[in-house]
């Protein structure tokens, strides 16, 4: 570096070679959302021409662009119409997306041509799919767990760890669908849990081990039908319970006569014993029979 430059001209070689830098941004977007991609921050009175440059794959090169000094926009190759200026270009030179699908993945650059130099924004845009979770146990203690048409394929563990095979499926639209069979021997295991870790999110899910498949559907069965035979076995207590006590009530309404002759017979022998009047009645009759032979006799003898 030569000696004789002074100060300000390293410090605007400086600027300038910071400026002149593209600034690369690696940005990651969910699908069906809307994203804005936008240029470099520079005073709007200082831009010449405002150029979009968007690499998709398959798909020949769109460029748009925008002249401040003829007021005109251009497009070439642009047929994507949820690609479009958010605003008058002229005032916000930004890329809206609006919605983001897979076929959007790609590079895309802003340049903002000024007086000073080009400066560039370029993004990397990677589109992202939240996959769907499912969790469902198969049979012989084995349990499966689902992350489906997830972008890019999600990662699954399990706890407590057992046996477990995974297996990938690619789909035509770049999604991958995850596939995680785990089988427990141990009879000691209850509940287990699978948990699914991708970009857009994190998802837990845990399910009670049964013996079977056929011993879960017997046990569906005993529930379905148990309160049916609770509703029963009430009913038919209850209605013994009503029998009941009518033959109670009528066993305690109807006499007896047998009953009662029964309590008479001792009133009445014990009348006999202890009345004085009924022993004198009885004396009297006694003495009169006796009488009565007594006079037979004398005319038998006469």
């Amino acid at each position: 570096m030569p000696c004789s430059w002074r100060t300000s001209d390293l410090q605007l070689l400086l600027m300038l070679t910071v400026f002149l830098v593209a600034v690369n941004i690696s940005l990651t977007v969910l699908v069906d959302t809307k994203t804005v991609l936008s240029c470099p921050s520079i005073l709007l009175r200082n831009v010449v021409i405002t150029t979009w440059e968007i690499f998709l794959r398959d798909k020949p090169p769109c460029i748009r662009a925008y002249r401040r000094d003829t007021n005109e926009t251009t497009e070439t190759n642009c047929t994507d119409k949820r690609m479009t200026w958010p605003d008058r270009p002229d005032q916000i030179p930004a890329l809206q997306i609006d919605p983001v699908a897979i076929t959007h993945e790609g590079h895309y650059r802003c340049t903002v041509a000024t007086p000073d130099g080009n400066f560039q924004h370029v993004y990397q845009l990677q589109v992202l799919v939240a996959p769907e979770v499912t969790l469902f146990q198969s049979e012989n203690r084995s349990v499966v767990c689902k992350a489906v048409a997830g972008r890019p394929a999600a990662r699954i563990s399990w706890m407590p760890a057992g046996d477990c095979v995974s297996d990938y499926e690619y789909w035509g639209n770049d999604t991958v669908t995850v596939q995680s069979t785990c089988h427990w021997a141990d009879g000691n295991v209850c509940i287990v849990s699978c948990s699914v870790f991708h970009e857009t999110g994190n998802w837990s899910r845990y399910i009670e081990l049964n013996p079977g498949a056929k011993t879960s559907k017997t046990l569906i069965i005993l529930y379905s039908i148990l309160p049916v035979i609770i509703v029963v076995i009430v009913g038919f207590v209850w209605l013994l319970k009503i029998i009941g006590c009518r033959k109670y009530k009528l066993k305690k309404t109807e006499p007896t006569p047998g009953v009662e002759e029964d309590e008479m017979q001792p009133y009445a022998s014990y009348t006999e014993k202890s009345n004085p009047l009924y022993d004198t009645t009885n004396r009297v009759k006694t003495s009169q029979l006796l009488q009565s032979e007594v006079d037979g006799m004398n005319l038998h003898t006469l």
